[in-house]
């Protein structure tokens, strides 16, 4: 088995081969990678990110500063940029104009393009305004909403 290992602002990352989605366990200043199919794991998972993901489909226009407008569809969302799936290529390191509607109203926010892998592209957002405002109510709502159990699930 191959495992790889790195530094990141003083924080371990442990990446190792494994089947299924891998999931990460902060341990005080260490990162350890568990699969969520090991046996005899009882430790809560948390998220490593400064700020969580929630998922969020909405439709999106991508406004790139050399081509015409690219319309997707979002697949996350969180406080510091989203994720969305789009059928034409946008170049990493653009800073570009995004808009979208949210629950509480129609956001047009400037992001940087940070990475894609195939169809899915990932921003983040580079401009303090009100449309942050909205972004961070819209999250604290999907928090509360997909925290909460499901029927199904009880």
């Amino acid at each position: 088995m191959l495992a790889l290992s790195l530094r990141v602002d003083a924080i371990w990352i442990a990446i190792l081969p494994q089947q299924g989605p891998a999931q990460f366990l902060v341990r005080g200043d260490a990162l350890a990678a568990s699969s969520r199919f090991e046996a005899g794991k009882t430790e809560d998972f948390v998220e490593a990110r400064r700020h969580p993901r929630f998922k969020l489909e909405v439709d999106i226009c991508v406004y790139p500063r050399e081509c015409p407008v690219v319309r997707g569809h979002t697949a996350d969302i969180s406080e510091a940029g989203l994720s969305a799936m789009l059928r034409v290529e946008v170049p990493v390191g653009e800073v570009v104009r995004l808009e979208f509607s949210l629950p509480g109203g129609d956001v047009e926010i400037l992001a940087m393009v940070c990475q894609r892998n195939a169809f899915r592209y990932g921003f983040q957002f580079v401009e303090a305004s009100s449309a942050k405002d909205v972004i961070g109510r819209t999250c604290r709502q999907l928090a509360v909403e997909q925290s909460a159990p499901r029927r199904e699930e009880r």
